[in-house]
């Protein structure tokens, strides 16, 4: 009896064991997720931003502050 006691103790520990790692990784697979999520959206305004700054740039006269090129 002694013997199978401790070996049922053993069992559910383990058990208890798994049930936590599963939900450790459920909670990381949340987080990274919601992590890319973010970077994906930085990543699209990044990239909209970059696109409105070349037409910026593209479209904006000589800076003022230079010699016009007769000097």
């Amino acid at each position: 009896m002694a013997g199978e006691n401790n070996l049922n103790d053993r069992v559910e520990a383990l058990e208890v064991r798994l049930a936590y790692q599963d939900e450790t990784i459920e909670a990381l697979n949340q987080t990274v997720t919601a992590q890319w999520k973010q970077i994906d959206a930085l990543t699209r305004q990044l990239a909209a931003l970059s696109e409105r700054l070349d037409q910026a740039e593209s479209s904006a006269g000589a800076p003022a502050n230079e010699r016009p090129p007769h000097y």
